[in-house]
C-alpha cells in the first residue's frame, strides 16, 4: 500500500513540471504493482484538480479526476473518518509545516505499514512513520 501526494499525481500530469520525468518512472512502478494498491485521499484528489484546474485548465483537471476516481489500481478514500486524528496530528505537529491534507497523509500511511507516501514533498521525510517514496 502506498498513500497518493498531490505533488506526485501533479507532477505526472503536468509535463512541465520539473518532477514530471521522476513521476513517470514512479508511476511505472506504482502501476506495476510494486508498492501494492495505491490510496488517494479526498483531501489530496481535491488538491490535484484545483492545481491543475489553475496551472493548465479544466478539461486537464476533470479528465485527470475522471482518470483517478476509474482507475482499479487506485481506492478512493473518503476523509471523514480520518479527520479527527488528522485535526490532532495538524494542531500538533511541532512546526513541521504539515496541511491539512498532508497531515491527512500522514494518518492514513500510518495506519497501513509500512507508511508509504508517493510524493515529492520534503517535508514529509521528517515525519516519523512514514517512508517517502520514489526515495
Amino acid at each position: 500500500m502506498v498513500v497518493l501526494d498531490s505533488s506526485f499525481l501533479i507532477a505526472y500530469y503536468n509535463a512541465r513540471d520539473v518532477h514530471h520525468a521522476a513521476a513517470a518512472r514512479a508511476m511505472v512502478q506504482l502501476l506495476s504493482g510494486a508498492w501494492g494498491t495505491a490510496l488517494l485521499l479526498e483531501y489530496v484528489f481535491l488538491e490535484v484538480v484545483t492545481v491543475l484546474l489553475a496551472r493548465r485548465n479544466l478539461d486537464t483537471a476533470v479528465g485527470v479526476g475522471r482518470i483517478l476516481l476509474d482507475a482499479r489500481e487506485v481506492a478512493f478514500v473518503p476523509c471523514s473518518e480520518l479527520f479527527l486524528d488528522t485535526w490532532t496530528l495538524f494542531q500538533h505537529q511541532a512546526g513541521r509545516g504539515l496541511s491539512l491534507a498532508d497531515a491527512a497523509i500522514v494518518v492514513a500511511a500510518r495506519r497501513e505499514p509500512p507508511g508509504r507516501v508517493l510524493t515529492f514533498d520534503a517535508g514529509f521525510g521528517q515525519v516519523d512513520g512514514v517512508i517517502v517514496l520514489p526515495g
